[in-house]
């Protein structure tokens, strides 16, 4: 099989083609993501650390799934945020109203902090190198490891073998 000059410029062009008319088309089929901004907008203000927009991406739609208002949580504690014009949670937290929209509050910084979603067997992972209970300790905890050479070489020494005996 022969590849001509004309052969070659002919896919190209086709490849072009296809990626230039696909490109623009939206993702039928999908979803809607949740709004992950205001999430980790919220986020940022009851938690003071370095968060990870991947993981504020998989909270968000936990988040969403399990309270039925989502959206007007977010907006309430923003709104409450900006009204004490607070730049951390200290400056705010207290006037959260007891109840839903404290628990919720409670909730993302737990989820945060431990990387799940609850305390119980059903839950949901977020994240485990990203959680914040684990940065804490991260350059002192140790990678576990089976293998022999791995970090901690957990496993029995390796006992040379005795000779055969010959009879």
């Amino acid at each position: 099989m022969a590849l001509t000059r004309r052969k070659l410029l002919l896919g190209a062009a086709t490849v072009s083609a296809t990626w230039l008319t696909w490109s623009g088309v939206p993702a039928w089929g999908l979803a809607p993501a949740p709004p992950q901004e205001q999430f980790m907008q919220v986020s940022a203000l009851l938690v003071n650390h370095r968060l990870d927009a991947r993981v504020g991406a998989r909270m968000a739609a936990a988040a969403a799934q399990k309270f039925p208002q989502y959206a007007q949580m977010m907006k309430s504690i923003i709104g409450i945020a900006n009204a004490k014009q607070a730049r951390q949670v200290e400056d705010f937290f207290a006037d959260i109203p007891a109840g839903p929209l404290q628990d919720f509050a409670h909730w993302i910084i737990f989820a945060w902090y431990s990387g799940c979603s609850s305390p119980k067997k059903d839950a949901q992972v977020f994240a485990y190198e990203t959680a914040l209970t684990y940065q804490t300790t991260a350059d002192a905890v140790a990678i576990p490891s089976y293998g022999f050479s791995g970090p901690n070489q957990w496993g029995r020494p390796i006992v040379p073998l005795t000779p055969m005996p010959s009879f």
